[in-house]
């Protein structure tokens, strides 16, 4: 076993092993339970690893969980039952400051009085660092952010994006494995955040640092992570990467909140082989299917509006509906091509802004269809929150 030294004595670090990973999850959440009033659970049985290097979101609506379990990782919560560990250590005993985590906040939380080359030495001065020392890791933070040449500067003398920049340096100088970001770009404008996304990846492929990141964002989640872990109601509901949680949602929860779907509603007819036909409002889908709706229950069918082809060809495709187009709204590269299908009031397909776009008008007679491939059948999301049995 390594030894990384805290202040209070040595602990046990895992070695990494001759592929150079290691031996264990760098961060590991078993079982973890968390409520404020002593009944009701904000965060329930989670278990949840981290690998050492990897970028993770937690990505959820407000009042989900995700930020909570950054605070119980971060050591300003503590658990209410379940274990903590980083590097195959429980952290329940380590007070913040001593668990070596960088963090980074929506509101930055820079010292004012502070120069930023002050607020970037501050965690190496109460860390013990010589002066030489400090300035040479300031001087690599600022490199690494893009701000070279402004360690006097004060923050109000800096933009929302610079002030962003130091945030992060600061959570980076004393040179920590892993990083804690708690909606870090949600101050920032629409074009700030884009900006500094792309600043985030740069900064964890150069460094290779552990993130854990916390958003609501999926856009946000699905351009920085390896990974995203999909918070409801206190639980993962699925994590998975990017691709894996936008082509194959395992949950109907996951499908509504990654990206755009369309949703029917049916009743499963047959179900085998990975494969299943719905009835939705007298029509028969065929879908992809994960063996949770036997035949007889209910089930949510979801479709991507970029996987509908309008005025597809008869026979074309495995599922196609005859219906009017309601309305048509131009959105730059793509318009909204808005409809009724299988009772949905709302369903859409987009259609790219090339030529030709303009053969279909509101008001039209068009074939739609889909492959049975680009559609899943899954559990309602009221049935799984208990609500109704099969």
């Amino acid at each position: 076993m390594a030894i990384a030294e805290y202040s209070d004595g040595p602990v046990s670090v895992p070695v990494p092993d001759e592929r150079g990973e290691s031996a264990v999850p760098h961060v590991e959440f078993v079982g973890v339970d968390k409520s404020y009033d002593g009944r009701n659970l904000v965060v329930r049985g989670l278990d949840l690893e981290v690998e050492r290097g990897e970028f993770l979101t937690l990505l959820g609506p407000s009042g989900s969980g995700k930020t909570t379990c950054l605070m119980m990782l971060a050591g300003f919560e503590a658990t209410t039952a379940g274990t903590i560990r980083i590097g195959g250590r429980p952290i329940h005993d380590l007070p913040p400051h001593k668990r070596g985590i960088g963090m980074v906040f929506q509101n930055y939380a820079l010292f004012p009085h502070m120069t930023v080359g002050g607020n970037l030495a501050f965690p190496l001065e109460v860390r013990g660092v010589e002066a030489a020392l400090r300035r040479e890791r300031v001087e690599r933070a600022l490199s690494l952010v893009q701000l070279e040449g402004l360690e006097d500067r004060k923050p109000s003398q800096l933009s929302g994006g610079q002030q962003q920049r130091v945030a992060i340096a600061r959570a980076l100088v004393f040179e920590p494995e892993l990083v804690l970001m708690d909606e870090p770009l949600g101050a920032l404008d629409r074009r700030l955040r884009e900006e500094m996304q792309y600043e985030i990846r740069r900064i964890h492929s150069t460094l290779g640092v552990t993130v854990v990141y916390v958003t609501h964002d999926q856009q946000e989640a699905m351009t920085l992570s390896d990974r995203v872990a999909v918070f409801h109601n206190g639980m993962i509901e699925q994590a998975a990467s990017p691709e894996v949680l936008y082509e194959e949602p395992e949950k109907a929860f996951v499908a509504r909140f990654i990206g755009e779907n369309n949703r029917l509603d049916g009743v499963v007819v047959s179900e085998g082989d990975g494969v299943c036909d719905v009835d939705v409002d007298g029509l028969r889908i065929r879908a992809m299917s994960l063996g949770l709706c036997p035949p007889g229950a209910r089930a949510t069918v979801v479709i991507r509006p970029e996987r509908v082809a309008v005025s597809a060809l008869p026979g074309r495709y495995r599922n196609e509906v005859e219906t009017k187009i309601d309305d048509m709204i131009f959105l730059g590269d793509h318009l909204r091509v808005h409809m009724t299908v299988g009772g949905c009031s709302d369903f859409i397909a987009k259609i790219p802004n090339v030529v030709g776009h303009g053969a279909v008008l509101p008001g039209d007679t068009v074939t739609v269809g889909w492959a049975a491939l680009d559609c899943r059948a899954l559990v309602p999301e009221e049935l799984r929150e208990g609500e109704e049995e099969w």
